[in-house]
C-alpha cells in the first residue's frame, strides 16, 4: 500500500468537487456527467435557429436600407435595428460563453429590449399608414425569439409571441386603412412575425415530449433483463446515495477525520444507513420487473394497472418480457393520439397447466395474463401488437363494453426446477 493510500485503498488528500471521495459512485458519475457529449440537448436546434434569425435580419436591414428615403424620420427605426442588432449579438455571445442557459433576468432584459425595437418602429412608420409594407425592426423581433425556444420555457415564448401579435394588430388597426390591397400585405407581415416562434415551439416541445417518451421507454425497457426479483430504478439511485454515504463514513475512519470508538451520533447514522440497506435488500424479494416498469414509467404508470399477487411476471422469459412491454407500448398508443380515460389492467396468475407433455411432465406451468383494456378498440390495434404478443404466448382476444380483451397463456419454466 502506497503512503498515499489509506486503508480502503483511496488516495489521501484527494477530493472530487462537492468534497467526494474520488473513487466513490457518486464522484464517478459527476464526471461522466461533465464529459463533452454526456448529455442530450437541443443546441444544434437552437444554432440553426439563430442562423434563420441572423438571415432573416441581414434581409430586414437590407430592405429597411432600401427604402430608407420613405421614412418621414428615420431615427427611430434606426435605433430600433441598432437595439436589435445590439440584443441579438448580446444574447449569442452570452451564450456562447455561458453555455446553452439564459437566466431569468436576462430573458427579461431581452423582451424589454425587444419591446421597445417594436415600439421604436411602430413610431418610424406611424405616419406611413402601411405597417405591412414598412415595418421591419418590428417583423424581426418574431424571429429574434426564435433562438430562445430551447433556452427558456414555453409559456415564456408564447407569451412574448401572443404579445408580438397583439402590438402588430393594434398599430395595423390604428394606422392602416383596410381595403381589398392592404389587407393580404397586412395578414401577411403579421404571419411572417408570429408564426415562426410560434411553429418553432410547438415542434420543440414535440421533440422534447418525443425524446423523453423514448428515454422512459428505454428505461423500462432495461427491466426486461432483471432477475425474478430485483430492485427498481429508483431503489438503485437510493441505493447509490446510501453507497455513497456508507464510502464517505469508512473514508473519514480510514483518514482518521471520524475518530474511534464513534460518537454516538455517527454511530446512529451508521446504523441508520445499515437499517436502510437491509429494508432495501427485503423489498428487493418482493417486487418484480413488471412492478418497476409500470411504477417507474411516468408514461406507463398513469395507464397501466397490476395485479400480480404471486409475483408471477417474474418467471416470464426476456422474450416473452420484451413482448409484452411492446404489446402495452402500442396499446396506448402515442399520448396525443390517446383518447382519454385510456388505461389497462394486468392481472396475472393463479397457475395452471396445460396437455403439453412439458406441462405434464412438471417441467413447465403455465402464467395466464389477463389483459382488460378501457378505450381501445379491437380494430385499432396494429399488426406490430399482435406480433409482440405472440412472443408472449397463446392469446384470445374479445371485447367487453367495446373494448380489448385478451386472455394470454404463457408457458413458463417450472420455479421447482430451477
Amino acid at each position: 500500500m502506497s503512503i498515499d493510500e489509506n486503508t480502503l485503498g483511496v488516495p489521501r488528500h484527494r477530493r472530487a468537487p462537492r468534497g467526494l471521495p474520488t473513487s466513490s459512485t457518486g464522484a464517478r458519475s459527476m464526471r461522466q456527467a461533465q464529459q463533452a457529449g454526456a448529455t442530450l440537448g437541443t443546441g444544434y436546434l437552437g444554432m440553426g435557429a439563430a442562423a434563420v434569425a441572423a438571415l432573416q435580419a441581414i434581409y430586414g436591414l437590407i430592405f429597411f436600407l432600401v427604402h430608407l428615403s420613405s421614412y418621414p424620420v428615420a431615427a427611430p427605426a434606426i435605433v430600433a435595428w441598432l437595439v436589435y442588432l445590439a440584443a441579438f449579438i448580446g444574447v449569442v455571445t452570452l451564450v456562447a460563453i455561458q453555455g446553452e442557459r439564459l437566466t431569468g433576468p436576462v430573458m427579461i432584459g431581452l423582451c424589454a429590449a425587444l419591446a421597445l425595437v417594436v415600439v421604436l418602429d411602430f413610431i418610424a412608420i406611424w405616419p406611413l399608414h402601411n405597417v405591412g409594407a414598412y415595418a421591419t425592426a418590428s417583423i424581426s423581433v418574431g424571429f429574434g425569439l426564435l433562438p430562445l425556444i430551447t433556452l427558456r420555457p414555453a409559456r415564456e415564448l408564447i407569451i412574448a409571441t401572443a404579445a408580438l401579435f397583439v402590438l402588430l394588430v393594434g398599430a395595423v388597426i390604428l394606422t392602416t386603412p383596410i381595403d381589398r390591397v392592404t389587407f393580404p400585405q397586412q395578414v401577411a407581415t403579421i404571419a411572417l412575425a408570429v408564426l415562426p416562434p410560434a411553429i418553432a415551439t410547438y415542434a420543440v416541445q414535440r421533440f422534447r415530449g418525443m425524446i423523453q417518451i423514448e428515454l422512459d421507454r428505454v428505461l423500462v425497457q432495461s427491466t426486461v433483463t432483471q432477475p425474478r426479483f430485483a430492485v427498481g430504478m429508483l431503489a438503485s439511485d437510493e441505493l447509490a446515495r446510501l453507497d455513497l454515504a456508507a464510502e464517505k463514513l469508512l473514508d473519514g475512519v480510514a483518514v482518521g477525520d471520524i475518530p474511534l470508538p464513534l460518537e454516538p451520533q455517527v454511530a446512529s447514522t451508521a446504523a441508520s444507513l445499515a437499517t436502510e440497506l437491509r429494508l432495501h435488500l427485503i423489498e428487493g424479494r418482493r417486487e418484480t420487473w413488471l412492478y418497476h416498469a409500470v411504477t417507474e414509467s411516468e408514461y406507463l404508470g398513469r395507464a397501466v394497472k397490476l395485479a400480480d399477487p404471486s409475483s408471477l411476471a417474474g418467471l416470464l422469459t426476456p422474450e416473452q418480457r420484451d413482448g409484452l412491454l411492446q404489446a402495452v407500448w402500442l396499446l396506448l398508443g402515442d399520448r396525443r393520439t390517446r383518447a382519454a380515460g385510456t388505461s389497462i389492467t394486468l392481472t396475472l396468475g393463479p397457475i395452471g397447466t396445460s396437455n403439453s407433455i412439458a406441462s405434464l411432465a412438471g417441467r413447465t406451468i403455465d402464467v395466464p395474463i389477463d389483459v382488460t383494456s378501457t378505450g381501445i378498440r379491437r380494430n385499432r390495434v396494429t399488426p406490430a401488437t399482435w406480433n409482440a404478443l405472440n412472443r408472449v404466448g397463446d392469446f384470445q382476444t374479445s371485447t367487453h363494453q367495446g373494448s380489448l380483451r385478451l386472455a394470454i397463456r404463457c408457458s413458463v419454466e417450472n420455479p421447482a426446477d430451477a
